[in-house]
């Protein structure tokens, strides 16, 4: 939920970045926003499945979100640096927004991985049996 969280700021952050820049088309901004939106309620409907005892929930999240997702994430900053971009000078001309947004991304990253980890710990493991076999997890109605 820490990742999902994560990923809402920063499209904010990029929308209001985005109309501070430029007009934008209503098409686009809709366009761009909507795409995100899915992918959050998609996301937030499988952690909830998650915590209900769905084993599938835990690897579609795995695949879907921890990477594709997570390579998503790591994909430009990696293409800038391989592009020679200098780092530090960078930083140095960072304005609030930009900070705001490089700190967004490094949380979302990290509770992206911590989940990974989180998910396929042994605790996880005996939780996911244990609601496969017995009563349905946080009140959630087993289908």
């Amino acid at each position: 939920m820490v990742a999902i969280a994560a990923g809402v700021f920063e499209t904010v952050l990029a929308i209001v970045g985005l109309l501070g820049e430029r007009p934008v088309p209503f098409g686009e901004l809709v366009t761009g926003a909507g795409v995100r939106l899915v992918v959050f309620v998609v996301a937030g409907c499988l952690v909830v499945r998650l915590l209900g005892g769905r084993n599938w929930a835990r690897w579609a999240l795995t695949l879907l979100l921890g990477m594709l997702g997570g390579a998503s994430l790591l994909i430009d900053p990696v293409r800038w640096l391989l592009d020679g971009n200098d780092l530090g000078e960078t930083l140095a001309a960072f304005a609030a927004a930009d900070w705001l947004f490089a700190v967004s991304r490094v949380v979302h990253l990290g509770a992206v991985v911590a989940a990974l980890v989180s998910m396929f710990r042994p605790e996880s493991n005996r939780y996911l049996t244990a609601t496969t076999h017995g009563e349905a997890a946080c009140g959630l109605p087993r289908k």
